[in-house]
């Protein structure tokens, strides 16, 4: 079904079981205490899963080179050691795993960074300082240790990271190296590290061993590479003895959304398909790449001759297995929300998945069959009840899912609504076929009330939440207002002005629904965020283009600072910009006063303001909904309250799903 995906690769001294590559991701594994353990089970998971080749989250080859104090590092015969555990795990399971080699440069956040040059990261706390000849020969040193230690510790290889903006994307671009020695200045010399580097590696570890480098073929930076000096640097490191070479796309510090779920599936698998036919060995695309059928498009097409593919296998270790079985409907798909994933390692904390919550915690969160064989009542098809009436279910209990609307889904199905978050279908899609797979006993339309559920052994409340009511005069005047879940389920005509009570997650959604321009290609996305396809401009960006929305929309907030961003830590500026770019009205720190034909009547600074509104969407936050809940105790020690029944806040759909799964494991 998918001959392409699952076609062996031979790279002449070894070969991969199929053409899947799963992308380096950190996982904040790498430093916990027991960290090795838990990533040898990780990995192991993803090795049984049917991966061809696992590539590691990054570790440094020396102290300078930490992204963190704290850091992961692989410099030592210790090193070594620790991490055979980690690739007997993936070799006991037939996979193949490399070690990522990642030396941060100036993303650095600790005062010892380097860099090609002492310019300090838009992103970053510390300027580095400029690394002297005998600094770079040393780095240079340190990297072929590292790979040695690699090998030596069982690694099939390694992947030398060259790309995001990195310590080697630093000294190629001259954005970031203004160096006149021989390091700096021309392309050919600015190009001259990764080289050096490559060369030091396979000279230690010899011919039969895998050197992939990650390089950088859209920088989507000012300053950053050509089309030309991509294809330059691609053939150079294919003389040097790299046996693959992985595409990056874009720096950290870019202003431009490239692995959110915003970003169009294989928004940029055209760039490898550029690149491709200049060089022999096997070229890697990658980024929003998350189902077998996309996966297989791509390679029979012609532009790569592998994917990678980093959170899908947060999202169901099995990917690959499941495509061989024709079981693509079983696969729990990856949505890009960034939420419990690189939202979880940028604040420091351990990653995993949205809709998988066993991703990284494989020897925490073990599912087992029940002892001891329940009735239970689940009520609510939202993310919280799906995820722990099938796990439930998984497990032997009996299960019946009581849901009052004539569908499941719960905030999914509205979130699925909004324009950059269709993909919120395919975990609706999911916990469907998992209810018929487990024997779930759904019952749609379906309002549950005490006397229903008496009988059962438990209970659990997964009810989700409703509109908040907030108090402003004028507020129940249908032909001025709506409320956020309305407008989304009936599509509700707005008028030409429309301001927006609430800047939060919900508020940015409408905003960014009300807004979005009618073509939706993917030239038109690449087009809206000033991505030049030809590449002829240095990094790929040339000056963007007016987008600006026929709708004049308001979105005001109560609290006074920036609005617009919602939540996610990785993703809330992507939404910021979206709407800047559209011409939206950002308005902080407003007291509501009134509602009435004119519009909305507010007050800023101490001024009174009108916004000339022909309509008034209310997304001011969410408030649980808990039915007959007087009657609650009745239920004593069997009642269980989960999802947005036990907390509105914000919509967190990280935290209902792991709830969902923890109390389905407990039960």
């Amino acid at each position: 079904m998918y001959p392409n995906l699952l076609k062996p690769l031979d790279l002449g001294f070894t070969e991969l079981r199929n053409r899947v590559l799963m992308g380096s991701m950190h996982t904040g594994l790498e430093e916990d205490k027991q960290g090795l353990h838990k990533l040898a089970a990780f990995y192991a998971e993803r090795a049984k899963g049917g991966v061809g080749l696992i590539v590691t989250g990054g570790f440094s080859p020396n102290l300078r080179g930490r992204l963190h104090p704290f850091s992961a590092e692989f410099s030592k015969e210790k090193h070594a050691d620790a991490h055979r555990i980690v690739t007997e795990a993936v070799h006991l399971h037939g996979g193949k795993i490399a070690l990522q080699l990642l030396h941060a440069g100036r993303y650095a956040m600790h005062p010892f960074a380097q860099s090609a040059s002492a310019i300090k990261a838009p992103i970053a706390r510390f300027a580095p300082s400029e690394m002297s000849e005998r600094q770079i020969l040393k780095t240079i040193d340190a990297f072929a240790n590292s790979a040695k230690l690699a090998q030596q510790a069982g690694y099939d290889g390694v992947e030398v990271m060259g790309s995001e903006g990195y310590l080697i994307n630093q000294f190629i671009c001259q954005r970031t190296n203004n160096r006149y020695d021989q390091w700096g200045g021309s392309y050919q010399n600015r190009m001259r590290l990764p080289l050096e580097i490559v060369k030091a590696i396979r000279q230690a570890v010899g011919e039969r061993f895998i050197i992939i480098f990650r390089l950088s073929m859209l920088d989507l930076v000012e300053q950053g590479s050509t089309f030309d000096e991509v294809v330059e640097l691609a053939k150079a490191l294919e003389q040097v003895g790299v046996t693959i070479i992985n595409t990056g796309i874009g720096w950290h510090e870019a202003r431009i959304p490239t692995i959110a779920t915003q970003v169009p599936r294989g928004a940029f698998t055209w760039v490898t398909e550029k690149v491709r036919p200049h060089v022999s060995v096997p070229i890697v695309t990658c980024n929003r790449i998350n189902t077998p059928e996309e996966a297989e498009r791509i390679l029979a097409s012609g532009h790569a001759d592998m994917v990678s593919m980093a959170r899908p296998f947060l999202a169901d270790a099995d990917f690959v297995i499941k495509a061989e079985k024709q079981q693509a409907h079983l696969i729990n798909t990856c949505i890009g929300c960034n939420q419990a994933c690189l939202d979880n390692v940028f604040k420091g904390k351990r990653a995993s998945c949205l809709v998988n919550p066993y991703a990284c915690r494989e020897t925490e969160l073990v599912e087992e069959s029940a002892t001891s064989l329940k009735t239970v009542a689940v009520v609510g098809a939202g993310p919280a009840g799906l995820a722990c009436a099938t796990t439930l279910a998984r497990r032997g209990h009996q299960v019946d899912l009581f849901e009052r609307s004539d569908r499941i889904g719960g905030q999914f199905r509205l979130a699925m609504q909004i324009p950059g978050k269709e993909e919120f279908r395919e975990t609706i899609r999911y916990f469907a076929n998992q209810i018929d797979e487990t024997g779930v006993k759904l019952h749609l339309e379906t309002e549950a009330d005490f006397d229903l559920l008496k009988e059962y052994d438990e209970v659990i409340m997964a009810s989700g939440v409703k509109p908040r009511h907030v108090d402003i005069q004028g507020i129940d005047n249908p032909d001025k207002v709506i409320d956020y879940q309305t407008l989304i389920k009936e599509k509700t005509f707005l008028g030409s002005k429309v301001a927006i009570v609430g800047a939060g997650g919900i508020g940015v959604d409408i905003a960014t629904m009300i807004t979005e321009p009618l073509e939706n290609q993917l030239d038109d996305w690449l087009h809206d965020w000033g991505i030049d396809k030809e590449i002829a401009h240095p990094g790929g960006l040339y000056p963007f283009p007016d987008t600006s929305s026929d709708t004049e929309v308001w979105v005001l907030q109560r609290r006074k600072g920036r609005v617009g961003k919602g939540p996610g830590k990785t993703t809330g500026w992507i939404h910021k910009r979206t709407l800047e770019k559209r011409g939206v009205h950002l308005l902080g720190g407003v007291r509501y006063q009134a509602i009435d034909e004119s519009g909305l009547h507010i007050e800023q600074d101490g001024e009174a303001q009108l916004i000339p509104a022909d309509k008034v969407v209310i997304c001011a936050g969410q408030e649980s909904v808990r039915p007959f809940e007087s009657q609650w105790p009745e239920f004593c020690e069997k009642l269980h309250v989960i999802g947005g029944a036990d907390h509105a806040g914000e919509l967190d759909a990280v935290r209902a799903i792991r709830q969902g799964v923890e109390l389905g494991l407990k039960l």
